[in-house]
């Protein structure tokens, strides 16, 4: 009869250890990369998305890399073909955690001086290095709306 109450004791504490591990990895909030290189007709319907995710969930950590054509709507006063304008969004976005980064190289090549950009960038040297170092050394998830 020990041995039984014994086995269930640890067969217990075991499957306690495993819920906890369970649980703290659960509560490892989600990391999340969305990469964007497309024009600013585009950039609503993603915008949304984003909003909608942190709606999910709002732990999410969300990282918004752009490069090339992707970069347009984090220029002041960018507006998409039926005149929305992206600053607000952005502005929301970003008092909700969302860190917007603009590629060094497509302002360069494009001559794009950064007092252009929304004040809630931030450049990086590379847009497609950006996101390839967030999903392999801090471990974001890769979006490509």
């Amino acid at each position: 009869m020990y041995k039984f109450v014994a086995s269930v004791a640890l067969a217990l504490v075991a499957a306690l250890g495993l819920g906890s591990v369970a649980h703290a990895q659960a509560a490892k909030p989600v990391k999340v990369v969305y990469h964007v290189n497309t024009d600013v007709d585009t950039i609503l319907p993603i915008l949304n998305n984003i909003r909608n995710h942190l709606s999910a969930d709002p732990t999410v950590k969300i990282v918004v890399v752009t490069h090339g054509k992707g970069i347009n709507f984090l220029l002041q006063d960018a507006k998409d073909s039926k005149g929305h304008e992206f600053s607000g969004m952005v502005s929301d976005l970003a008092s909700q955690g969302v860190e917007f980064r603009v590629c060094n190289n497509t302002l360069t090549a494009n001559k794009i001086s950064p007092d252009r950009l929304l004040m809630e960038t931030k450049i990086v040297p590379s847009g497609v290095a950006e996101v390839a170092r967030l999903q392999f050394q801090e471990g974001y998830a890769y979006l490509k709306p």
